[in-house]
């Protein structure tokens, strides 16, 4: 969440960034403001009471010794301890509404992310690879999956609903592989990054450290009873992240650099058309997710190295893809800068997004309490990114529809070979 001292010097700025992404929070801004200003006001009349009270605890002995009555100021004392606790629970009352309100704010948008109302004002930063011209006309890779018999969406339908999916055989194997593949060439010497293998079920706490609640309770699976603490997560991103909360990670550590496979579940419906078949959007897929924690002064340059990263094993596997930014209209709402990489789909005719890649700055970790200390060892606010590294499901459909052959086989990039023990499928 972003922090109120932020936004009382920065409302105007605040309300002018917020209002690009497409929703007011003029509103939400003035209430957090008031709210900060009642819980202000209520700490100076505690602190005005609290002085009274040691001023007329240090009369009493003097008048015990002089002889003096006491009745009428000891009953001061007791009504000056009653107006303190009544005080101290409406400052717990007013933070927890303030605490509230500034969980509904999203983050505001960086000043490079461009003015946009949707995606289509999102720009193209670079683009790598050239998407091959065939010469047949390729197939979408549900049909692929269909004639091959390794995509059985019919059968998963059945066991369990729309947009679910069984692999069979060699698509299976090849699910595997991808997972493999991107694991192993995150955590070589280049990458970097430390393997970890997350519990795909996370509490509210860690939901909302990450910025999944309260604002999207809806797109969750939420575990037993109406009542339950506990959720299917969207994405490894949330219980790799909350590995932190609550604590203080040493500067020498920084940065923390996490790769992550998971299953991920999330109800979302998505756009209809298209996306309702195949492997783009499901309600459960495979994800492999890039975690970063670092000092507030590196973030930017971390951006960067994780984008880079989520591209290396897409250009690994020769699969042409581009990279934009997310414009004030599109960019998540606990994102400050958002990059997307999108892959080309022959079957689409088009890019489309296998990755995107966050810089939180504070925002999460505000949420979460995730600190790290500064160059004079004082705590301070981490910085958390994360981004896909990448989509599983949506690079098995990427390459089923780019390296197909027109004799209906699929041939297996080279560096999937030794994962798959085959060259085509």
């Amino acid at each position: 969440m972003l922090d109120i001292r932020f936004i009382r010097e920065n409302t105007e700025k605040v309300k002018n960034r917020l209002a690009m992404r497409g929703t007011n929070y003029d509103a939400a801004v003035d209430e957090a403001i008031a709210l900060d200003d009642k819980r202000k006001a209520i700490i100076g009349e505690v602190e005005g009471l609290k002085a009274q009270q040691n001023k007329v605890s240090k009369q009493i002995p003097q008048m015990k010794k002089a002889g003096e009555d006491t009745t009428a100021i000891m009953a001061e004392m007791k009504e000056i301890a009653a107006k303190v606790k009544e005080l101290d629970a409406n400052q717990s009352e007013v933070e927890a509404q303030l605490k509230d309100v500034l969980l509904g704010i999203p983050n505001v948008p960086a000043d490079q992310v461009p003015e946009g109302k949707d995606d289509s004002a999102n720009p193209e930063i670079r683009r790598w690879g050239t998407p091959k011209e065939f010469e047949f006309e390729p197939k979408a890779h549900w049909d692929i999956g269909a004639e091959k018999g390794i995509l059985l969406p019919e059968v998963a339908g059945k066991v369990t609903g729309s947009r679910f999916h069984f692999y069979r055989g060699m698509g299976a194997r090849l699910e595997r592989a991808v997972i493999n593949y991107f694991l192993n060439t995150h955590t070589d010497e280049q990458g970097g990054y430390t393997e970890i293998l997350p519990p795909f079920i996370a509490n509210g706490a860690s939901m909302t450290g990450t910025g999944q609640l309260p604002k999207f309770s809806e797109q969750m699976y939420q575990l037993g009873r109406e009542d339950s603490d506990l959720y299917l997560i969207p994405t490894a991103e949330v219980p790799v992240t909350n590995m932190f909360r609550d604590d203080i990670i040493p500067a020498e550590q920084l940065p923390v650099r996490y790769a992550a496979y998971s299953a991920c579940f999330r109800r979302e419906a998505g756009a209809a058309g298209r996306d309702a078949r195949g492997l783009i959007r499901q309600h459960q897929f495979n994800k492999v997710e890039l975690v970063n924690f670092t000092a507030p002064e590196d973030s930017w340059t971390q951006l960067e190295n994780l984008t880079r990263e989520a591209e290396r094993v897409l250009e690994g596997l020769g699969l042409p893809h581009r990279v934009v930014m997310l414009c004030t209209g599109d960019v998540g709402f606990s994102s400050a800068c958002t990059y997307d990489i999108e892959v080309w789909m022959p079957s689409y005719g088009r890019y489309v997004e296998i990755s995107s890649c966050s810089n939180f700055l504070d925002y999460q970790a505000r949420r979460a309490n995730i600190r790290c200390r500064n160059a004079d060892g004082k705590p301070v606010f981490a910085h958390t990114l994360n981004g896909s590294g990448v989509a599983v499901g949506r690079t098995v459909a990427a390459i089923l529809e780019n390296y197909q052959n027109a004799d209906g086989s699929v041939t297996i990039p080279e560096a999937l070979r030794p994962y798959m023990g085959c060259d085509k499928i």
